[in-house]
């Protein structure tokens, strides 16, 4: 029978340059294996590439980078070659180069925020005096970096806002180190804060400030939190609190904490698991008198996730217990105990609360319901006071200050790449601030909501995006992307990569799958540890659909993902070879028998488990992409791809699969190859200049218009639209 994925394979070397020609016909550089055998639960594990993790510590080898440096000269050579590059980098360097600004945070009458224009490849750091003032740079990475390795991390000013505390760092590394910024004369001066910070709170007098940060910048489970005064030694800052050194709690996410506007409260909290957590209450003036730390318990033990803040006197607790879709509680400040707690607003029937935030008179929560973004309006006793009102289905944030009854809201959608209005709360009145308008009718697209029915019968959402009145012709190129984990929801947000892949006459599904938070904490455990194989099933689901319904079949599509739902990507591609022409599976979980012992990775053994564990191990060993490859199948084209400066995921994974499938493929490369990029500026994806993004987003969408059949020539373009241009 006649491999269907065949279909539209034909032509795949019409275009191609003569270098890529060469390089496909030549394959990929060799592996070699050299076998590792260890037996695990009385099961025999043989590993034919554990020398591509690196040394004892997993810094790469100079074999590993030999290794490295000839795969990523083959991948450049065939994606460099392919046709029709010069013209989708040309239209996403102009998608992605639409610019970008965030929500500004509000000090009296200034306001301070971050913009990207055109082509730079970072934001940098601006301020206005009033909501109309003329805009100042304050700090610019590029023009101390002309590379475009150096970010911004965030931004923190002081209450009065003559300082900004503000945090940068390079290549993707994630290794924070945060700054201060005098804004009168814009120098930075004084003391530097080093070991990943994050978790910023000034005093009111702008004296000092409360700050997380690793005592080991190479240990990820060193979290300390710390509190600084200006002008003070950083080395001597006194500790707080920090991570448990023993025992099963070694290895979580670890301390953190939220500091009252007054600075007189402490809310401190402890992840227990990726779902769970405790929470105390800190009267953090004593403990600036007398360097005792007094932890008053909220709520220890319990399965669920608090998380609060004390605002205008009174402690304010969002909730999982008894919530799974969340609430808001209050407690008295001196006996904030689990008894005590009374409820301000209640679980939705529906919609997820993301989290909430507090104005002068009001509360205003954060919700997702059917993936899609809604913004409550609440006295801050509780009272419904309506919704905020958004321009559509889409994604949305808000800003507040507790001092004022303004906020700043940012919208977004599929289609709308960014707008910034000033709300104000008391009668919902309107002031427009920034708006990123699109060199595209967003009118030419559209997106409908549908569900699939997964293996056991769950219905799973997701979102369909393709140009308006494209009919189903049983052979649409399409790709499925999903994420499916830590409790984390696909709502509508814009994307400019997905745009020419529309334009073309592509279509691109988004899936909301079980292990992410669109259905709350039930939804999340439904897609986690032992259930993680839902997530795959889901994802399956959601392809059947394209095929059941017309749109597509297994010989032009493409399942991508990045991160975890890059472990969605190589379980599929393991899984379910069957169902997909290519994979694109990015800075991923592969080997999930050895995943945590690198780098931070222990931190997700509560929401995957651990091989260590007899139980876990058979769970994890049935679906481990990297353990589920056999010699000689015919599996899909594969790009995978990572960053040597990985913080979070070892770049190993895609390092070990790409030699594993380059090695026992039933594939011919010149038809389906498996391409390795590790690219040596990046890290997980964070912090990448505008000229890399661009390069990435190039070759993943390039590599699955060339193995799905999308047309390379200029799709047509409306005159309007040209207009826009």
């Amino acid at each position: 029978m006649t491999d269907p994925r065949r279909s539209s394979a034909s032509p795949l070397a019409r275009g191609l340059t003569a270098t890529a020609r060469r390089a496909l016909r030549q394959g990929p550089p060799p592996s070699r294996p050299r076998p590792v055998t260890e037996t695990l639960h009385g099961q025999t594990i043989t590993d034919p590439f554990r020398w591509l993790e690196g040394d004892e510590t997993g810094n790469p080898t100079p074999a590993v980078r030999a290794w490295t440096r000839a795969q990523n000269a083959h991948t450049r050579a065939v994606l460099d070659g392919l046709p029709g590059r010069a013209w989708w980098e040309g239209r996403l360097r102009r998608l992605m180069g639409l610019g970008a600004v965030s929500l500004p945070v509000v000090r009296g009458d200034r306001l301070f925020y971050t913009r990207r224009r055109g082509d730079q490849n970072q934001a940098v750091l601006c301020i206005r005096e009033g909501l109309r003032g003329r805009e100042r740079v304050l700090y610019d990475p590029n023009a101390l970096d002309p590379s475009g390795l150096l970010a911004l991390a965030y931004l923190v000013p002081s209450p009065d806002g003559d300082i900004v505390a503000f945090g940068t760092y390079t290549a993707g590394d994630e290794k924070v180190v945060l700054r201060f910024l005098d804004v009168a004369s814009g120098a930075v001066a004084g003391e530097t804060l080093c070991g990943k910070v994050s978790g910023v709170f000034w005093l009111p007098d702008g004296s000092g400030l409360l700050y997380s940060r690793l005592a080991d910048v190479d240990n990820p489970y060193s979290r300390q939190i710390r509190f600084h005064r200006m002008g003070d030694d950083p080395a001597a800052d006194p500790v707080v609190f920090e991570q448990l050194r023993e025992g099963p709690l070694a290895t979580t996410w670890g301390p953190y904490g939220i500091l009252s506007r007054d600075g007189r409260w402490l809310t401190l909290g402890y992840y227990t698991g990726t779902r769970s957590n405790d929470l105390w209450l800190v009267d953090f003036a004593a403990w600036r008198k007398t360097g005792r730390l007094e932890r008053r318990e909220i709520i220890t033990g319990s399965d669920s996730v608090t998380t609060g803040m004390v605002s205008h006197g009174r402690l304010l607790l969002q909730t999982t217990h008894e919530a799974p879709r969340g609430r808001i509680v209050t407690a008295p400040l001196a006996t904030p105990g689990l008894a005590h707690w009374r409820e301000v607003v209640p679980e939705h029937p529906r919609a997820v609360l993301e989290h909430f935030e507090v104005s002068h008179r009001h509360l205003v929560t954060v919700s997702v319901q059917d993936a899609v973004t809604r913004l409550g309006r609440h006295s801050l006793d509780g009272k419904a006071l309506g919704e905020i009102p958004l321009p559509g289905p889409g994604s949305a944030e808000i800003s507040l200050d507790e001092e004022s009854d303004d906020a700043f809201v940012c919208f977004t959608s599929f289609g709308e790449p960014g707008t910034i209005e000033r709300v104000r709360l008391t009668d919902l009145v309107r002031t427009p601030w920034e708006r990123i308008r699109a060199p595209f009718d967003p009118a030419r697209f559209e997106t409908t909501q549908h569900r699939a029915v997964s293996r056991d019968g769950t219905p799973i959402p997701f979102f369909l995006l393709r140009r308006r009145g494209l009919k189903p012709d049983g052979g649409r190129p399409a790709i499925v992307y999903g994420y499916g984990g830590f409790n984390h929801s696909l709502t509508p947000a814009f994307d400019p990569t997905v745009i020419p892949w529309l334009e073309r006459g592509g279509v691109y599904l988004i899936a909301n799958l079980r292990g992410g938070g669109e259905y709350g904490d039930t939804w999340h455990l439904a897609g986690m540890g032992a259930h993680k194989e839902n997530t795959f099933d889901d994802c399956a689901a959601t392809a059947g659909w394209l095929i059941a319904e017309g749109w597509s079949h297994p010989g032009r599509m493409a399942v991508s993902g990045r991160s975890n739902g890059g472990l969605l990507a190589g379980a599929m591609l393991t899984r379910r070879p069957d169902l997909f022409r290519a994979a694109i599976v990015g800075v991923p979980l592969l080997d999930m028998l050895r995943y945590q012992r690198f780098l931070m990775a222990r931190y997700w053994v509560p929401e995957y488990g651990s091989a260590e564990d007899p139980e876990q191990f058979a769970v994890l060993r049935r679906y481990s992409p990297y353990h589920q490859v056999l010699p000689r199948y015919p599996y899909p084209a594969v790009f995978l791809f990572s960053g040597e400066h990985d913080t979070r995921v070892h770049p190993c994974h895609a390092r070990k699969m790409a030699a594993l499938l380059q090695t026992v493929t039933g594939s011919p490369h010149a038809e389906r190859p498996v391409l390795s990029w590790i690219d040596q500026d990046a890290g997980h994806g964070m912090g990448k200049p505008l000229h890399l993004r661009i390069r990435d987003q190039v070759d993943m969408r390039l590599f699955a218009a060339w193995q799905l059949g999308l047309p390379p020539g200029r799709p047509r373009v409306a005159r309007r639209e040209r207009r826009r241009s």
